[in-house]
């Protein structure tokens, strides 16, 4: 396979959230593979660290001028793509989320013009599963993908969706998401006694950015559910303010059960001292909070819906969505069978291991850089 370096220019968001953990993850392996990349955002993506070789990051900022009724990123963004693209002579944008991203990559690539870089867009899900039905986006987003030279999505659920949404002349690929665990910096007694749970009590972890489609209303109603409800904490690895879901932990009665650490960007530090993972989410086009606790050897529970059942298999307890009572059910099962939980566990690290490594994508990134750019 070609191995040549590539200079590679990489936008997205830069919060805890799926795609940007993804893409910060992929552009640093890259770079230990021996390819320059560049990040474009409008702030530093979290796990990024710019003190490795060959990461260069462009902050954007967000344009205020007062002859506009609304703040413009997309512009500023296309702008800072030319100008690096241009005196860096990138070999690929890869853009993560059609709007904005690869409607400023388009933009970018027309100020450049000859020799422009080529353009790869992966899909992570919003773009299809809740604007791509919007007439005010879906054209946007279908001539954003059109004008790609390739489109990627993280799960073939997603895959089918896309097609079914968009009319789009060329394949889609499926390039899953991947994870690499670090080592705990801490021993699972040190957690669990900063956190202030007991050995007899169950912790259940949820991670998530807490948008509206990942059902933190009904996470809670789980655990209140639960018939061991006294013995379950939850602890919540908050992308955003949890404050507005407060009102709820105190209506169910769960003040004394949930715990909440909110910006922890380092999951090795909690995912290891917790003893199951607990998602919710109503839309889920990969999931990649649930492939970080298989790769810890935690069992999980979740709602069988989008790409779910192709990242877990037969790893996890999968229920209809909004079967709350099952999963509640599933929760004292845990709780109840130790031993089977850590069988399931074991089952699922076996399966992430197996499918979803850094050393397996990566190289399917690599190609198809390659591939698009020796057209």
């Amino acid at each position: 396979m070609e191995t040549a370096p590539l200079k590679i220019g990489i936008t997205c968001f830069p919060l805890i959230g799926g795609s940007g953990i993804l893409a910060t993850a992929l552009g640093t392996e890259l770079a230990a593979r021996g390819h320059d990349v560049h990040f474009f955002s409008h702030a530093k993506p979290v796990r990024l660290d710019l003190s490795l070789p060959r990461i260069h990051f462009h902050q954007v900022a967000v344009g205020e001028a007062t002859v506009f009724p609304c703040p413009d990123y997309t512009l500023p963004l296309a702008v800072k793509m030319a100008e690096v693209g241009q005196s860096e002579r990138l070999d690929i944008f890869h853009v993560h989320y059609a709007v904005p991203h690869a409607t400023a990559a388009f933009l970018a690539t027309e100020m450049i013009g000859a020799g422009a870089p080529k353009v790869v867009t992966t899909l992570h899900g919003t773009d299809t599963t809740l604007l791509g039905p919007n007439p005010q986006y879906r054209a946007a987003i279908e001539h954003a993908l059109i004008h790609s030279d390739a489109v990627t999505t993280v799960s073939e659920s997603l895959r089918r969706q896309t097609e079914e949404t968009f009319r789009l002349r060329d394949v889609i690929h499926v390039i899953p998401n991947f994870f690499t665990p670090n080592p705990s910096t801490r021993s699972w007694e040190e957690v669990r006694r900063e956190l202030g749970i007991s050995d007899r009590e169950f912790l259940v972890v949820h991670m998530s950015n807490l948008r509206p489609t990942k059902r933190i209303d009904l996470l809670l109603r789980v655990i209140a559910t639960a018939s061991q409800r006294e013995r379950i904490r939850l602890l919540i690895l908050a992308g955003a303010p949890f404050a507005p879901f407060q009102p709820l932990v105190n209506e169910l009665g769960l003040r004394d059960n949930v715990i909440v650490k909110e910006d922890a960007a380092v999951v090795e530090d909690f995912l290891p001292a917790s003893d199951a993972g607990l998602y919710t989410s109503q839309n889920e086009s990969f999931g990649l909070s649930i492939l970080e606790t298989l790769f810890f050897g935690r069992p999980v529970i979740a709602f069988r819906i989008g790409g779910i059942p192709e990242v877990v298999g037969e790893a996890a307890y999968l229920h209809d969505f909004g079967d709350i009572s099952g999963m509640a059910a599933s929760l004292d099962a845990l709780i109840d069978s130790p031993e089977a939980a850590k069988e399931m566990g074991q089952r699922g690290r076996e399966r992430a291991e197996k499918l979803f490594t850094a050393a397996r994508i990566v190289r399917l990134y690599e190609a198809l850089y390659h591939r698009v750019n020796g057209r």
